[in-house]
């Protein structure tokens, strides 16, 4: 049975569907991995939302920054962006389920020897010690104190992974790795204010997370989506998937077993600015 991994849909469920269409002729059983913003600022959030969790033990996803926004949304914990698409899925009949389904994703999955998040890893983490963390932050949020932890989420502080880190300051330090990340400075601390392409950094000042040296995720194979302006890059030990579906580029799967593609070209649904 093979394994498809797909990148950011953020509410275009008409893509999806056109998608899975190619991906179904091709493997009818196909197991799919979303690799998280499922939801935001395309169209349908509401019915993405509603077919992924649909298609049960067939799909996984893991968490990205604008699903997390949704729960934080949704509990007035954080005000809606002029470019959200959340109001479908805050008004649904089904809105309690939807979002209970969705706190109980994973942040990071292991399988076929790939490493899969919606972001990126800080360089001092390896495979087995990201599952781990990422299991640090699935407890809590799965568990009673989740609005809590939201609460305590956002900030760009501690930019710098420590294993002594503890608290509302370690959970916050593994959600920004794996669901934010994009550049790092050479001494490992994220960098938050670039979101252009991996060639926007100046050399010596930032790099890309998956170019820093003696990354100790760099045994296995890191799989990832969020980074648009980055678009396809398929190099030996690291795939980035967010082929800009939102922004009118194309909507990807990747065969985890031979690493084939199959695309579907998209509108473009929102202007960047």
């Amino acid at each position: 049975m093979p394994t498809y991994a797909i990148g950011d849909l953020q509410g275009c469920n008409q893509q999806l569907n056109a998608l899975l269409e190619k991906v179904h002729s091709a493997a009818p059983d196909a197991k799919l991995i979303f690799l998280g913003d499922l939801v935001n600022r395309g169209p349908e959030s509401l019915s993405t939302l509603r077919a992924v969790r649909a298609m049960g033990d067939k799909a996984q996803c893991v968490l990205g920054n604008h699903d997390l926004h949704l729960l934080a949304v949704a509990h007035g914990i954080e005000k809606k962006g002029k470019s959200d698409t959340l109001d479908d899925i805050l008004n649904a009949p089904d809105r309690d389920e939807l979002l209970d389904w969705l706190r109980r994703r994973p942040l990071a999955l292991f399988e076929q020897g790939y490493l899969m998040m919606h972001a990126g890893v800080v360089p001092q983490w390896t495979a087995e010690q990201t599952i781990s963390l990422a299991h640090e932050v699935e407890t809590v949020l799965s568990g009673p104190e989740w609005i809590d932890f939201l609460r305590q989420m956002y900030g760009n502080q501690p930019a710098k992974w420590d294993d002594r880190l503890q608290g509302a300051d370690r959970l916050r330090c593994i959600v920004n790795a794996l669901t934010r990340i994009r550049f790092c400075e050479p001494d490992g601390a994220m960098e938050f204010s670039i979101k252009e392409s991996a060639a926007t950094a100046n050399a010596g000042d930032y790099l890309p997370w998956f170019d820093l040296p003696n990354r100790k995720s760099a045994d296995v194979t890191v799989l990832f989506g969020h980074w648009s302006t980055l678009g396809l890059m398929l190099k030996p030990n690291v795939i980035g998937l967010d082929t800009g579906c939102l922004w009118g580029g194309k909507l990807t799967a990747l065969c985890l077993e031979d690493r084939s593609m199959i695309q579907v070209d998209c509108p473009q649904l929102q202007v960047p600015g």
